[in-house]
């Protein structure tokens, strides 16, 4: 396993959530879904002064979510960003691979329950950092407060 692939590194998971300020949310939800992870885990990051940056797969008439801009690419996104967090199938994690890199976030984030080792290498090996089957909203509670 690459050495940037950090879901089992305790002090590596830590430092990354204490130090992340600005979170793309892919697959993001609206507020209609407000009861699905897609948008509490958000909702409850940005209630605790992280920024987020809304770029959802559906929804294409939203054009805010959480008061903030939403943006269809991650490539798109102005400015540089700490953490993607993926709320995506883990067999739909590839297709976004080159936007992804395109974006070179400092780290991405595959939520509870979404694994795809595959990707994973490819992204530590691009020198991204990569946590797996975590919840970014939990270990944010855990680590940053």
């Amino acid at each position: 396993m690459h050495p940037n692939i950090i879901s089992e590194d305790e002090t590596k998971v830590a430092e990354l959530v204490r130090s992340a300020k600005r979170v793309a949310v892919l697959g993001i939800k609206t507020a209609e879904q407000r009861g699905q992870p897609g948008y509490y885990v958000a909702e409850t990051l940005q209630r605790n002064g992280v920024e987020i940056v809304p770029v959802p797969v559906y929804y294409p008439d939203a054009t805010e979510i959480l008061g903030q801009k939403v943006y269809r690419k991650l490539a798109d996104v102005p400015g540089p960003v700490d953490i993607i967090d993926v709320f995506r199938r883990a067999r739909d994690v590839p297709e976004h691979l080159a936007d992804i890199l395109a974006k070179k976030p400092r780290a991405v984030w595959l939520q509870s329950g979404i694994r795809d080792d595959a990707s994973a290498e490819l992204l530590a090996a691009a020198g991204i950092l990569v946590v797996q089957d975590r919840c970014l909203m939990v270990d944010h509670e855990r680590y940053a407060r």
